[in-house]
């Protein structure tokens, strides 16, 4: 499926609407070139499962932020992971089958340990269409 936005405003409210469809258990994995959005579709998700924290930002030199709301919401960013080897070390595997949602940004550099059921999303821009402009694909991998 693809569904575009032409705002920051309408990426939020992709990312909401699919946060509030949510369960515990389930693993999204966004893809997409830096500066693209997916800390934006992160915050519109985190509020849809009901996070009530003002900032939602990227967990690039934490790799992992948790927030409490309707379900625990672990959000990953592995942009600086170097190995799987370093994925071992934060525990990953209690978050993945744990009793939250799991959201991963940069889910591509670490592929080969997301399970199969994870839902992959990517988020690409396109200029000639626009500043704000965001194709965002679901999909399996």
């Amino acid at each position: 499926m693809i569904i575009e936005s032409f705002s920051t405003q309408q990426t939020e409210k992709i990312g909401f609407d699919l946060g509030q469809k949510a369960k515990e258990g389930d693993i999204y994995c966004l893809s997409g070139d830096l500066g693209v959005g997916k800390t934006v579709f992160t915050r519109g998700f985190a509020k849809g499962i009901g996070v009530e924290e003002e900032y939602i930002t990227s967990p690039t030199f934490t790799i992992i932020n948790e927030y409490d709301g309707r379900l625990k919401l672990y959000h990953f960013d592995v942009y600086r992971i170097g190995s799987i080897e370093e994925m071992d070390d934060t525990g990953y595997e209690d978050y993945f089958f744990g009793d939250g949602v799991c959201l991963i940004e940069w889910a591509e550099l670490v592929e080969e340990i997301i399970p199969p059921e994870a839902v992959w999303i990517t988020i690409e821009k396109d200029l000639e269409k626009g500043f704000d402009y965001r194709k965002i694909t679901f999909g399996g991998k």
